[in-house]
């Protein structure tokens, strides 16, 4: 049993499948897909938020198209999900290679991807598409190697008791709220959000916790992350978590002591929640996306990209295509990520290094075509190694490099090789 202090809470390791999982799918999808606006660089889904300040290029273009009377809340009647298809959605994730998916059950305006109790009438249930669009995605998955996980942000920015007293608000709605959700979904993560203003014990963090570790119907299984209080980030909670590279601060992974796994969140573009400013310019492309996730994997971490659905809930084209293109080279490199874990934290020149768990195998992930001869610094010379190429047969050969793994590769026809962008090579004795 946990006892209810960080000291007890910090013990519980993070649940293996996690670490073994390695690319996750993290949806923002809500009322602030609506207008799908900010600008550039920003935030989307902060739209409530920034309609608070009329200097600002949002207050601006809100009355342009809107009104001045229209307030955010009206947005519910566009927000129809008239194309939501859950299993298309299911089908895509899978086909992307993902492991986990984390949506936004709630995001900071507080409106609710499910019929809660706690958010009544402001819920995809009672008003707008009239869908549990957590139960529909939930059971989409059930039968796929995707584990279903949610967002969930602690504070939310206009209610009332909140504002009034925010220790208040999180006895009698934030918990609440989370066991209600924890115990009708059964997630596998619970990623927290927004517990910057406030420290753990003003959000009751710890009690949550150990209902959750100790009572609840998820307890050995379920993921949870560092976002519990203005202190916690990269220090307490489950595994530990990055947005755009940085923890808090500018504080990056590089610069904590890592004892657990982490996790880096980031968009295809710029925003997490749908931006329409955004041009192609501003999304990544295939090969950014699929070298960001050998990095993180090469040092421990998991990668969780980020999709904003339209609000006819449609994911998209171009997001789909990403997703697309990493699942298309996930099938062929796979197992150069999966289950892997840090062979070595460098990187060297573009080459990135995982091992299997026992440690039997080697993977060297190069972000250059396989042609001619490249060197492994990493990794000490074995005259027994032995190695394959995981996109083409064609034999690759060692030799000494002054004591360091030297591969060589045969001529290649580059229409005949199974993946683009980045390659992997087995190293094992």
């Amino acid at each position: 049993m946990f006892e209810n202090n960080w000291e007890s809470l910090n013990k519980r390791k993070v649940p293996e499948w996690f670490e073994d999982a390695k690319f996750g799918i993290f949806i923002h999808f809500g009322l602030y897909s609506v207008p799908a606006y900010t600008e550039n660089g920003q935030y989307a889904e902060w739209y409530m938020m920034q309609l608070k300040d009329e200097n600002i290029e949002v207050s601006k273009f809100h009355k342009r198209v809107y009104g001045e009377n229209f307030k955010y809340e009206d947005f519910v009647s566009g927000f129809k999900c008239e194309l939501f298809d859950a299993d298309k959605w299911a089908k895509l994730f899978v086909d992307s290679g993902a492991r986990y998916i984390d949506i936004t059950s709630k995001h900071h305006d507080g409106f609710c991807l499910w019929k809660s109790d706690y958010a009544w009438n402001w819920n995809s249930v009672d008003v707008g598409p009239h869908i549990d669009i957590l139960a529909e995605l939930k059971r989409a998955l059930k039968d796929t190697p995707v584990h279903f996980g949610v967002y969930h942000s602690v504070y939310e920015w206009f209610h009332p008791l909140y504002l009034k007293c925010p220790e208040e608000y999180a006895q009698k709605h934030l918990i609440p709220m989370l066991k209600e959700l924890i115990s009708k979904y059964e997630p596998d993560v619970l990623f927290t959000d927004g517990e910057w203003d406030h420290d753990s014990s003003t959000w009751h963090s710890t009690d949550f916790l150990t209902w959750l570790y100790n009572e609840s119907s998820v307890k050995d299984n379920i993921v949870v992350n560092d976002r519990w209080g203005k202190e916690t980030r990269g220090r307490l909670g489950g595994y530990f978590t990055t947005e755009y590279g940085i923890i808090d601060n500018g504080r990056k992974i590089e610069d904590i002591e890592l004892d657990r796994p982490f996790e880096e969140c980031r968009g295809i573009g710029k925003s997490f929640g749908l931006n329409r400013i955004e041009g192609v310019d501003d999304y990544l492309s295939p090969k950014e996306l699929i070298e960001m996730l050998c990095s993180l994997v090469s040092k421990g971490g998991n990668f969780i990209l980020n999709v904003g659905p339209s609000a006819d809930g449609t994911i998209p084209v171009i997001m789909e295509e990403r997703l697309r293109q990493i699942g298309d080279w996930l099938k062929v490199n796979g197992e150069a990520i999966y289950a892997t874990r840090a062979y070595t934290k460098k990187e060297q020149n573009g080459t990135y290094y995982t091992k299997s768990k026992d440690g039997k195998k080697v993977y060297a992930i190069i972000n250059r075509f396989p042609f001619g001869s490249i060197t492994l610094d990493e990794i000490d010379y074995n005259p027994v190694m032995k190695s394959r190429l995981l996109s083409h047969d064609s034999k690759v050969t060692i030799s000494d490099d002054n004591g360091k793994v030297c591969l060589n590769f045969e001529n290649i026809n580059p229409d005949e090789i199974r993946c683009k962008y980045l390659y992997a090579i087995e190293l094992r004795v």
